[in-house]
């Protein structure tokens, strides 16, 4: 079983050694590769003295962008499962045996790490939008993911080759409603989340707004225009 940690990383110099040094020191059995989407920040740097497993983009492509070179990288190198956890320190790799185990017993083709299975949501401007994506993907598909907003995926081998291969599929909650509707497995698996301890996030309340009225744009208007596939 080979499996390989995702970790997109864009101006994540004060985390991401501590997010890496922790999967070489207690997870030596995944391997992982680091995409640095064009950091303007001391990352490549950082990567480069410690002798990281590094995949150099030579701009920023954003989110979607370096995630699907992730994917690219795992197929070229025939791992079975990809699993993309965020470079500020809020997945924790532990629940990633959990995620493989469901995965095989359930015959998932994409495992969710959810924060939200066993326990509610806060009441938040943020968790507004996310039970809002929420309710469209179910309207829509008849499906209920609970946690729609988790950077924290598992795929499969032919969930690896749609993410790398196929211009639209992209890691966001619209795909997840389309992949549905085309008869993929999504399954969650309850996980704990780590606060972000350094560095900033790039969604500011301006960006958080206009994501969440793309997102439903995308699951209530724009997925019926996107082909069918099995």
């Amino acid at each position: 079983m080979k499996c390989l940690i995702i970790i997109p990383a864009y101006n994540e110099a004060e985390n991401i050694e501590k997010v890496v040094d922790n999967i070489i020191q207690n997870y030596p059995q995944y391997d992982y590769i680091i995409v640095n989407d064009g950091s303007t920040d001391s990352t490549r740097k950082i990567c480069k003295a410690k002798g990281y497993n590094l995949l150099e983009l030579p701009v920023n492509l954003g989110l979607s962008g370096a995630i699907k070179s992730g994917i690219k990288y795992a197929n070229f190198y025939q791992y079975e499962y990809a699993v993309q956890i965020d470079g500020d320190g809020q997945h924790d790799p532990k629940y990633i045996d959990d995620m493989l185990r469901i995965m095989r017993e359930k015959d998932a083709d994409i495992v969710i790490g959810s924060r939200f299975v066993n326990e509610k949501k806060p009441f938040s401007t943020r968790m507004l939008g996310s039970n809002l994506i929420s309710l469209a993907i179910l309207i829509t598909t008849g499906k209920k993911i609970q946690d729609v907003t988790s950077g924290m995926r598992l795929f499969n081998k032919k969930m690896i080759k749609k993410f790398g291969y196929q211009m639209n599929y992209g890691p966001e909650p619209d795909t997840l409603a389309f992949l549905l509707n085309c008869g993929v497995k999504i399954c969650e698996v309850q996980v704990d989340m780590h606060e972000r301890t350094a560095g900033t996030s790039y969604l500011t309340l301006g960006r958080s707004v206009y994501y969440m009225l793309h997102v439903l744009y995308g699951i209530l208007v724009f997925q019926w225009f996107r082909k069918r596939e099995k």
